[in-house]
């Protein structure tokens, strides 16, 4: 049924010149990308023909001039050394002033007359200060304090040098404990030394035998003279 107008429907033909159709073509034409590049794209595709005096050039010629660090000195460079004005180089005011602000930031050019003063000092002899500073000098001086004696040259068999070394081995600590360190650890002492006989008469306190003697050990002798004797014999020529 739909078989005829879906062919109809298909096949349209319009008149090119309508306004309308003529309207399409030139709003396409404005709107196409192809169109607006084409006459850029036969440019490219043609050769550059560039002169040597044309304005973009001498534009970047000179540009290029400027920032060339070469031709920005080089007016300076030639001119060094020529100073119009001046007969030398001292007399010309922007050196003599870069000059004294060199000098003015020159530190030691600065302390100069300081450390030319420092060591100008006029002080009198006879002050006070001077005088106990001297005295305080001496009295720490370590030299004053020590007095070392004269190294002598003596002969070995001077009866001085001899002395001397008799002296000097009594008061030698080494000499003085050699026999003790001879006689250290042998633990010997003589038989009449004092911490011998300290130690026998303890041993006599001590002992049990000579502490508790028997009676029959002993030998008894009757005293002539004594009271009891006496009175015996008074008695008897009584009596006799």
């Amino acid at each position: 049924y739909r078989e005829a107008w879906d062919k109809d429907k298909t096949q349209i033909s319009l008149p090119s010149d309508t306004p309308v159709m003529l309207q399409s073509k030139v709003n396409a034409l404005n709107i196409s990308n192809k169109h607006y590049q084409k006459a850029w794209d036969e440019a490219k595709a043609k050769s550059y023909d560039l002169r040597a005096d044309a304005i973009p050039i001498k534009q970047a010629k000179a540009s290029r001039d400027i920032a060339s660090e070469y031709k920005y000195k080089e007016t300076h460079e030639k001119e060094k050394g020529h100073y119009i004005g001046c007969p030398s180089a001292k007399e010309d005011p922007k050196l003599a002033w870069a000059a004294r602000a060199m000098a003015l930031q020159n530190d030691r050019l600065y302390k100069k007359a300081y450390n030319d003063s420092k060591t100008q000092i006029h002080i009198p002899v006879d002050a006070l200060s001077v005088q106990a500073a001297k005295e305080c000098q001496t009295l720490v001086s370590d030299i004053d304090y020590r007095q070392y004696l004269h190294q002598w040259t003596c002969l070995p068999d001077q009866n001085d040098v001899i002395h001397a070394r008799q002296a000097y081995d009594l008061q030698s600590d080494a000499v003085y404990k050699s026999d003790l360190e001879w006689l250290r650890g042998i633990g010997w002492l003589p038989n009449e030394s004092p911490e011998i006989k300290r130690v026998k008469n303890a041993q006599e306190l001590l002992s049990d035998n000579v502490y508790r003697t028997p009676i029959e050990s002993v030998k008894y002798t009757s005293v002539v003279d004594s009271p009891d004797v006496v009175l015996a014999k008074t008695n008897a020529e009584q009596i006799s």
